[in-house]
């Protein structure tokens, strides 16, 4: 079967899932980071700073929390307004854990969002060599 291309569906709702149970488990408080400007997003927008806003998802800040495969959505107050909150997964930039920073930037599968704006990526003097063969490689990051 080594011709046959298999598409996978996107590793980000299971990666957001798992991170916040494990930031949770640490007893830290997650937070995630959204590109307001992704279409669908319904985020109080007196909040958006840069197009981004940052968002404490932890029990004691939301209401019916659901990260499912497609969208995060849950209920919160905002300056003690209350207001359904709708994030399309593809739309999160980032979870981490606020007390230590822990956590995962997202931005390397198709359609998402990229985390680097322009002239903050690496140039090609001292990015990662293209390799000419199609087959993945593993690099040990300490």
């Amino acid at each position: 079967m080594p011709d046959m291309t298999i598409t996978m569906t996107s590793s980000r709702p299971y990666l957001v899932r798992s991170l916040n149970e494990w930031i949770l488990d640490n007893d830290c408080t997650p937070y995630i980071v959204v590109d307001a400007g992704v279409q669908g997003v319904q985020v109080p927008t007196e909040h958006v700073a840069n197009g981004q806003i940052v968002l404490n998802i932890s029990p004691g800040a939301v209401r019916g929390l659901v990260i499912g495969n497609g969208a995060l959505e849950f209920s919160a107050r905002f300056g003690g307004v209350p207001m359904q909150v709708f994030i399309p997964l593809q739309a999160v930039i980032a979870i981490y854990a606020k007390e230590n920073g822990e956590g995962m930037v997202f931005g390397s599968e198709p359609g998402s969002p990229d985390p680097e704006g322009p002239g903050e990526g690496p140039d090609d003097t001292d990015g990662p060599e293209e390799r000419p063969s199609g087959r993945p490689t593993l690099k040990v990051v300490k």
